[in-house]
């Protein structure tokens, strides 16, 4: 290009050389006419065009000169009127959702050369366990699943040698059902679990069910005796009662090869690091990162917080969330090179299910993540502790209550930064008289009566329950008094009006709605002692856990971080 043509060029707004082709209904990439044109790249993974001369989706007619005497050019006054609002429309159609991970850069990538990126995509059947895929109606469920398997060139030092990968990072992905909010739930791959069996499409098309494990660590889930992503997404399912919709797998390629598509990321280190195991040496400070620097920051474990998988998540965080705030960025969205760029990679660096097997599914998927806000997306970390039946714990464990807390309010599809403003439109909604059993003074835990019968909960739950009440919550005056005479869906407080200081207590402590609290007859404990009856209901979901799914609260000491902010890693 001679400079006159460069000039040309830099004068043009790259939001205008998308132009909507009123036949196909799609934005074409018009580069300007000085810009060499150039077919659809066919073979995969060819290398990445330089700055303005990137292949066009479509080969474009020349435009005359002048127009035909007595017509008028159609195409420029139209482009004109739309001016005005062209660069909000089309950064929401580019975007389709630069929120999540790397299904982001395939939603924006939507209208560019769609049957080439088509191509680069890999599926795998998800084998029943799915709920059949996304739908734009409803929350969102999608399973990110990071393999340690080595591909492409340059990653023989790392990952699992000859393994077909095993689920090294694992996040799920929540999106709520109005899409105000999303959850970035992170599963540790050394927590101990039961992998249920696995029903598993072979390549002749047969089924084998591969059987499950009982007590081993999350990352088997995937890889170990031939189990596919479907069998994590199994996994998962059973671990926290949450179904999965869809899955995406990427391996060491994908962050490097992203991490370069949008120009770096940047990420911020409390203190120097020399990691030879992840080959990550930086000072303290921010950097911005890309390539195999990407990688070892995202490997690095040993040289942050404790030296372990846990202090490694936190890094993959942040990473993840710059990442996030880089797609969304107008440097990105502006830039066609880069949209070039990040949907090759993408397209080449993910293996999807069989429900999101083309640029239009996951265009759609991506358009519905675009209408989050970084600020109320929150990454956090299941709740787990040290396994107890290790001297020298390696392993980890649920924290039975918190976790379960965790699970209930993604289950539930409660936010985790929109919590006050949910419960204020709830108690909106409640009769009056109901909502007025928790208002007044409560007594202290240790002057709570109360009685608890098992309603229809799994067994042994209010045995649990009774020990949580006595040694974690206070509540000493309580006792197990067996079974109810029938099962109830929902737990239930019945208390006299005398009782009432001692019922707003109790529930506020379980979690517990006005709507379960029944006013009405009292009974003797075994003291003789007038006192409550606390029921537990099929809702009852373990020793601990609040109640009232729709007033949960996110444990106090839940690890957790919002995506429009840069942490430092400590």
């Amino acid at each position: 290009m001679d400079a006159q043509g460069r000039g040309q060029a830099e004068d043009i707004d790259p939001a205008d050389q998308w132009v909507l082709n009123p036949d196909t209904g799609d934005y074409e990439l018009r580069l300007p006419s000085s810009a060499p044109q150039s077919p659809v790249p066919g073979p995969r993974r060819a290398t990445p065009a330089p700055e303005r001369e990137v292949p066009a989706p479509r080969r474009r007619r020349a435009k005359p000169e002048e127009p035909p005497p007595g017509r008028r050019d159609r195409r420029r006054p139209a482009k004109k009127k739309a001016k005005k609002k062209s660069r909000g429309k089309k950064i929401l159609l580019w975007t389709g959702g630069t929120m999540a991970f790397v299904i982001l850069a395939v939603g924006t990538a939507g209208y560019l050369y769609l049957q080439h990126l088509n191509d680069n995509i890999e599926s795998l059947p998800d084998d029943g366990a799915s709920t059949g895929g996304f739908q734009k109606d409803q929350a969102i469920n999608i399973l990110l699943i990071g393999t340690d398997k080595r591909t492409g060139s340059g990653n023989d030092g790392y990952g699992d040698k000859g393994s077909a990968g095993h689920a090294d990072t694992t996040l799920l992905l929540h999106v709520s059902k109005d899409r105000s909010n999303a959850t970035a739930l992170s599963i540790p791959r050394d927590l101990i679990v039961d992998i249920p069996d696995c029903p598993t499409t072979q390549e002749d098309g047969s089924t084998k069910v591969i059987a499950g494990s009982s007590g081993v660590r999350f990352n088997q889930s995937l890889g170990q005796s031939g189990r596919t992503p479907s069998c994590t997404m199994r996994t998962v399912t059973e671990l926290t009662e949450v179904k999965p919709d869809n899955f995406m797998v990427a391996d060491f390629n994908a962050v490097k090869t992203l991490s370069s598509a949008v120009g770096g990321v940047e990420v911020c280190l409390a203190k120097d690091i020399d990691d030879p195991d992840s080959h990550l040496n930086l000072p303290a400070g921010k950097h911005t990162i890309e390539g195999e620097e990407a990688l070892a920051f995202v490997r690095t474990r040993h040289s942050v917080g404790f030296g372990g998988d846990l202090s490694r998540i936190e890094l993959q965080q942040q990473f993840l969330s710059s990442l996030m705030r880089k797609l969304k960025s107008n440097d990105t969205l502006t830039s066609p090179t880069k949209m070039v760029k990040l949907a090759e990679a993408a397209t080449e660096a993910l293996t999807v299910d069989s429900k999101l097997d083309s640029i239009g599914k996951l265009k759609d998927l991506g358009m519905e993540l675009g209408k989050l806000d970084t600020k109320n997306l929150t990454f956090a970390t299941v709740p787990v502790i040290d396994n107890p039946a290790e001297p020298k714990p390696v392993t980890v464990v649920l924290k039975e209550g918190p976790a379960q807390q965790v699970f209930d309010m993604v289950k539930n599809d409660i936010s985790f930064t929109e919590v006050k403003k949910k419960e204020k439109e709830k108690k909106k909604k409640e009769d009056a008289a109901v909502a007025a059993r928790l208002e007044g003074e409560k007594s202290e835990p240790s002057e709570v009566r109360v009685r608890v019968l098992n309603g229809g909960a799994s067994a042994g739950s209010a045995g649990r329950e009774l020990t949580y009440l006595q040694n974690e919550a206070g509540v000493t005056k309580s006792e197990n008094a067996g079974n109810a005479p029938a099962e109830l869906a929902r737990t239930t407080l019945e208390y006299t009006p005398d009782q009432a200081d001692q019922a707003r207590a109790l529930a506020e402590i379980l979690g517990l709605s006005g709507a379960a609290m029944k006013p009405g007859k009292s009974v003797t404990n075994s003291q003789g002692l007038p006192t409550m009856t606390l029921t537990l209901g099929k809702d009852f979901k373990g020793a601990g856990v609040k109640l009232d799914a729709t007033s949960a609260k996110a444990p106090e000491d839940l690890q957790k971080s919002t995506a429009d902010k840069v942490e430092c890693a400590k």
